[in-house]
This record gives C-alpha cells, sequence and structure tokens, in this order.
C-alpha cells in the first residue's frame, strides 16, 4: 500500500470513503511522523489523541453509514493562532503560553464539523509578526529543504505561517491552516514547494483567531496541491455573524468547479513588479508561468499598477498601527502572562508584563505603531498610508478592467538561510514586496510551486484574482500546476 504520508487531502479523504483504508490508520501515520521530526520545530504542541479520536468517530460514521463530511478521516495541523478549546493556544509567544482558551475558533470548528482531526498547533512568528519563523518565542522552525550544494545551512520555511509550511512539504500532515496578513501564506509556500491561498478578505471569519492587524488578516489554506486548498477553503469559508467583516455569501463548490482550460481569459503582468536587479531564477519562473498560462489558452496582457512601490511602506505603517492596537489587551490582568516585580503598582505590572513577554519583532511594530497613531503624527503617516492604500486598491479595480487573473512571483527570492537577513529588518520586510498589495486590497490571491532554483531550493509563482473571484485564482494555479509537473520534495534529514 502506498505511504499513507504520502497522500493528498483529496486522496485520503476518498480512500476513507472507500473503505481503502481506515481514518485511524491515517491518524496513527501521521502521528508517528509528527513523533519523529522534532528538529523541524514545526509544532509548539501535538495532539495525537485529538487526531485519533476525530479518525475513531469517523471510521464509526462509515460503518454506520452515516454520511461523511468533506474532510472525513483528514489529519491536519492548526497553526497557533487559532484558538482550540482545552489546547494551549500561544501565537508563538511568551506572551500567551500556557493560555487554554475555554472556546473554539469559528474556523477551527469548521474543519471539525467536516471531520478533520488535529495532530497539533504549529510554530510561526510571534504573533504572525515575520517572515522566516525566526521571532518564536518556542524557538525557530526549520525547514525540510537544504541547498544542493552539501551544505547543511537550517533554511527558513518562510513566515509566518512557517510551522505549517514546513510541516506539510516534510509530510508530517497533508494540509494546514495559515493566516495571511501581508503574505505569511503565500511566502511560506513559496519557500517550501507547497501551494496557499489567502482568500479575499471577509471570505473565512476572524472570530477566536489571535489578531494582529485586523483590517488584514484573514485565514487560508495551505497545501500540497491547488484541489487540496479548494477542499479545504470549502470547508474554512462561510458567514459568521460573530465576525463584523464577515462575507454574508454563499461558499461555492470550488473542488467541483476546478477548470484548467484559460482560453477566454485574459491574464495580466504588472510590468512595476519587473523590478531592477531582479533574481534571474525568479525572472524565468516567472517567465515559464507566463508561457504555461499561454499553452492553457490564456491571452498575456501588460498592465501597470502604478502604486506598487508605496505599498510596502504604507503596509508597514497600517499594520504595525493596528497591531499596537490590538495588542494593548495584553497587559497581565485577564489571562497570560503576569510579571508582577514586589512592591509594584498596576503600572509597572503592565510595563513588567509587555516588556518580558513580547519578543524584540513584536516590540518593534509596537513602537512603529504606537509612533505613527500618536497625536502629532497621525495625518503625517497613517492617514497619508490610508489613502496609499485606497490608491493601491483603485490600481487593481483598473488593472482588472483588462484582465481576469494577474501573474507575478510570489517572493523576490528563493528561502534564505537561519540567520542572513534578522541583523536588517528591511531587508526581512522586502521579502513581502510582491506579496502585500493584494493583502491591502482585500484581494483573493495564491501561491503555487513554479519549479527548483539553481540551489535546489523550491520557487511559487502568485495568481492574483478579482474579489470573490477564488474560483478564477484556483483555475489558474490548477493550469500552471498542470504544465509544472512539481514533483520535488525535500530529501530526507531530520
Amino acid at each position: 500500500m502506498t505511504n499513507l504520508t504520502d497522500l493528498t487531502v483529496a486522496a485520503i479523504r476518498d480512500g476513507v470513503a472507500a473503505g481503502t483504508f481506515s481514518a485511524v490508520e491515517v491518524a496513527e501515520a501521521f502521528n508517528a511522523r509528527v513523533a519523529a521530526a522534532q528538529a523541524l520545530n514545526a509544532f509548539i504542541v501535538t495532539t495525537p489523541e485529538a487526531a485519533l479520536d476525530a479518525a475513531r468517530k469517523v471510521d464509526a460514521d462509515r460503518a454506520a453509514g452515516n454520511a461523511l463530511g468533506k474532510l472525513a478521516g483528514v489529519p491536519i495541523g492548526m497553526k497557533d493562532l487559532f484558538a482550540t478549546k482545552g489546547v494551549q493556544t500561544t501565537a508563538a509567544s511568551h506572551m500567551l503560553e500556557g493560555f487554554t482558551p475555554q472556546y473554539e475558533s469559528t474556523v477551527s470548528q469548521k474543519l471539525w464539523d467536516a471531520g478533520a482531526g488535529m495532530l497539533g498547533k504549529l510554530n510561526l512568528d510571534q504573533f504572525a509578526m515575520g517572515s522566516s519563523n525566526e521571532t518564536s518565542y518556542f524557538g525557530n522552525v526549520i525547514s525540510p529543504w537544504r541547498r544542493n550544494d552539501g551544505s547543511t545551512a537550517a533554511m527558513a520555511p518562510g513566515g509566518s505561517s512557517g510551522g505549517s509550511s514546513a510541516a506539510i512539504a516534510a509530510r508530517l500532515c497533508p494540509a494546514a491552516t495559515g493566516t495571511d496578513t501581508g503574505g505569511s501564506i503565500r511566502q511560506p509556500a513559496a519557500f517550501t514547494g507547497i501551494s496557499g491561498i489567502k482568500p479575499t478578505y471577509g471570505r473565512c471569519s476572524r472570530w477566536g483567531i489571535v489578531a494582529f492587524a485586523s483590517s488584514l488578516d484573514q485565514a487560508g489554506p495551505m497545501a500540497r496541491d491547488v484541489r487540496d486548498c479548494a477542499i479545504m477553503l470549502e470547508a474554512m469559508a462561510g458567514f459568521d455573524p460573530k465576525d463584523s467583516t464577515s462575507l454574508d455569501m454563499a461558499v461555492p463548490n470550488w473542488e467541483a468547479s476546478l477548470n484548467a482550460d484559460m482560453k477566454g481569459k485574459k491574464v495580466g503582468i504588472p510590468r512595476e513588479y519587473r523590478v531592477d536587479g531582479l533574481d534571474a531564477d525568479v525572472a524565468k519562473s516567472w517567465d515559464d508561468g507566463i508561457a504555461w498560462l499561454k499553452d492553457a489558452g490564456a491571452e498575456i496582457v501588460e498592465i501597470s499598477l502604478p502604486h506598487t512601490k508605496y505599498a510596502l511602506p504604507a503596509y508597514y505603517i497600517i499594520a504595525p498601527a493596528e497591531a499596537s492596537s490590538n495588542l494593548a489587551r495584553y497587559d497581565g490582568v485577564r489571562y497570560g502572562l503576569r510579571d508582577l516585580p514586589d512592591g509594584a503598582n498596576l503600572q509597572e505590572m503592565y510595563a513588567a508584563t509587555r516588556a518580558a513577554g513580547f519578543g524584540a519583532e513584536v516590540k518593534r511594530r509596537i513602537l512603529i505603531g504606537t509612533y505613527v497613531l500618536s497625536a502629532g503624527f497621525y495625518d503625517a503617516y497613517y492617514t497619508q498610508a490610508q489613502k496609499v492604500r485606497a490608491l493601491i486598491a483603485r490600481d487593481f479595480e483598473l488593472a482588472f478592467q483588462h484582465c481576469d487573473v494577474i501573474l507575478a512571483p510570489t517572493a523576490p527570492t528563493a528561502a534564505f538561510g537561519l540567520g542572513e537577513k534578522t541583523a536588517d529588518p528591511l531587508a526581512m520586510y522586502l521579502n513581502d514586496v510582491f506579496a502585500v498589495p493584494a493583502s491591502l486590497a482585500g484581494l483573493p490571491a495564491m501561491s503555487v510551486p513554479a519549479g527548483l532554483n539553481r540551489e535546489g531550493l523550491p520557487l511559487g509563482l502568485q495568481i492574483v484574482g478579482r474579489p470573490f473571484d477564488e474560483q478564477g485564482v484556483l483555475n489558474a494555479g490548477l493550469a500552471i500546476e498542470a504544465r509544472a509537473q512539481f514533483s520535488a520534495k525535500p530529501e530526507q534529514w531530520w
């Protein structure tokens, strides 16, 4: 029998339904794989019993002839930003270490209702702030990929959803949840040779997800291929009255409507993304993607997104501003860490708790955010950034009058080594240069694997779609996937 941990979400779901293997066999195989991969540090907490309990229920339902859910028998990883009832939820921060929610996030509940089981809580950048998974209080996640030059240097799995991307690439889980504020699903997917989609803002409920920047945060699926992302997204999406930004729209049947035929579709290529000094391998993969979509029947058109160069600066004003507001709740009073020096008053307790609980990157962003929201600078920075955001959204609106989807690289480079960019925050922030514009505009965007660079590391291509057109994005992703024929996987060293 095929190694169960090599199967996709669709293959596991269909195999369990057909009785080819049991859900318990699948859960046991993945539990063993997770337990043997501690060197990757992808999980903060493992929950093997939760995975087995869900699997036993699926097997019992199948034996009784009951209808099975969309994800029946599929064990998944849960990014540790989603509240899980009775299971520690930390956002990878000392501030929330030991916090056990008494409620379940809407997205995770939908996944459990669909028959999925939880293998554990996945590591991430602290409070989802980072592009390399080096800001976690619980240690760096290490990518299963290595350069092909014989080096054993630890590579970044991308961020903030680095635990999710590393776990899927290493076959520790067939799929996982991610969240994307400025590229945190797409960039780690590109770095590890998997697929991931950030849906339209509001498509998935934010209720029960630890907040970073509320006008940008969006949950989405990460998996090995486009079909699996469609299956996961169907289970995750839907209206939630508990989230005021949730879209009150029916969830389309994305999987059933998948179609790699691009005839009659126009694909926009933004000229502003052809930046000087673009990595040669990234540029080649982009050209390959253009050729693949042409081969699928699409017409290629050049478009302009003139305010692209302002996207990153606007994002790094808006996101920290919202973070400084959201993270004000961590004060040592109601939950999480409390640092109370002898004889301290309330103000001193606040200060001591926040000093001890937040990591350096989180503190940096809180300081930036508080600064741009302060009385003398609000109009000069925050108001201006919001105006730029509106212009960026307008750029996309105008571009979509000439095309159906937009194709671009996901990230400006392949994965880099851990520690290579930590000394320069700006170099780290530039990782999100191609991902941030779609986030600011709230658009659906996906990364699919496009091949390997000369160092043997994965590269991703990004498809951006119109609001609510996840189907168009998934279909273009499927067309690329069918032609890229990406089958590389990391050689096991862990």
